[in-house]
């Protein structure tokens, strides 16, 4: 006996009445939540109905059944879960580690998490044999853990991009921000003139909307004059194991928040301008919580350690765009102008400490020669 849909009927189908096919399972890798829709009525020629495809083998789980999509054609069973481990309807996630490529080659490896799970039948059949022919629909989603933050120049409050859900996205916002207090409360002000030299620059990195079971990790963060870095003088921050002492690490690979401070700095190659300029660019990579402190750690395999992996790690670049940040430029010379007011002060002071010392003279010159006249006389 044939089990039928609680809303669709065979004759319901039409021509989309069939026998089942790999492409009935079709995946959205949500930065969220993951989706799955399976046509129905391939499904309902096997014997089954939506309430009979269990998403791994949860069947008293409501929050994991499928429900019925009619409005589409044709017709299809969608499910749908959120990215965590608490509440992932059963998902599997594995983590693997691959060499580090292209611009992370030198300094770290790539972490990918694939999330994965199936879709079965359930045959209702009850004696010794069976007609239906169990059905699997196996889905699996890989999220790189690595994002490059470039083109940030350094004369912004703040700065956000925003990530469309599509497959390997893992970040729904991230977001750079700076600020001029260790608090991380007031948003910092770039005077038109440019920052003082040695303020204070107080740097973080959110993510928003990411699981619980991820941190942010800096990896490494570099200033260059250009927003191209290839092309262009740049100056580290911070590298894996190593950082320029000028920087402070306040947070990292501790929650969805990445925080460093630097003092305010000019490029030499900017001397003779009147301000310097230049680019902040960081990746960023995410962590899972158990492993972020092993990529913390300095050792013979931090910088080029070579971990056997079953997925490629895929590198997406995600750009963050603000204008720049500005320092001062400070001289000890001083202007034509200045120079000149300072020659014409001098001038006057020292016509006067003349003219008063030719007077004093004078005067004594005077008291000198009455003295000689009176004794004369006498």
């Amino acid at each position: 006996m044939v089990a039928k849909s609680s809303q669709l009927q065979l004759s319901d189908c039409g021509l989309n009445l069939r026998r089942p096919a790999y492409t009935d399972i079709s995946v959205t890798c949500g930065t969220k939540s993951i989706g799955l829709a399976i046509l129905i009525c391939p499904a309902i020629y096997t014997g089954y109905n939506e309430s009979l495809l269990i998403l791994n083998s949860l069947m008293n789980d409501p929050a994991c059944k499928g429900t019925l999509d009619e409005s589409v054609t044709p017709p299809v069973v969608r499910f749908e879960f959120t990215i965590n481990t608490t509440n992932s309807c059963g998902s599997l996630f594995r983590t693997t580690s691959a060499p580090g490529t292209g611009i992370f080659s030198d300094f770290s490896n790539i972490q990918t998490v694939n999330i994965s799970g199936v879709v079965r039948s359930y045959d209702p059949t009850t004696g010794t044999v069976t007609y239906n022919t169990e059905l699997k629909y196996f889905y699996s989603c890989a999220y790189p853990l690595e994002y490059l933050i470039n083109n940030t120049l350094i004369d912004v409050s703040a700065s956000s991009i925003a990530v469309k859900d599509n497959n390997g996205s893992f970040i729904s916002t991230l977001r750079l921000e700076l600020f001029s207090d260790v608090n991380y409360t007031t948003p910092m002000v770039i005077p038109k003139l440019g920052l003082e030299l040695r303020t204070k620059v107080y740097a973080q990195v959110k993510a928003t909307n990411l699981t619980t079971q991820y941190n942010v990790l800096l990896d490494r963060c570099y200033a260059s004059i250009s927003p191209l870095p290839t092309n262009s003088t740049f100056f580290n921050l911070f590298v894996p194991c190593n950082k320029e002492q000028m920087t402070t690490m306040h947070e990292n690979g501790n929650s969805h928040n990445a925080r460093f401070s630097f003092p305010a700095f000019r490029f030499i190659e900017q001397q003779n301008e009147t301000v310097s300029t230049y680019f902040l660019h960081c990746i960023t990579r995410l962590c899972e919580k158990s492993s972020c402190s092993s990529f913390m750690q300095c050792n013979s395999r931090r910088r080029r350690g070579v971990v056997p992996a079953t997925e490629d790690g895929v590198t997406e670049y995600k750009t963050l765009t603000s204008p720049p940040i500005t320092t001062k430029a400070e001289s000890i010379v001083a202007s034509k102008e200045q120079l000149m007011g300072s020659n014409n002060s001098n001038s006057t002071s020292g016509l006067a400490v003349t003219v008063g010392f030719l007077a004093f003279a004078c005067i004594i010159a005077i008291v000198i020669a009455a003295v000689f006249y009176k004794r004369l006389n006498h």
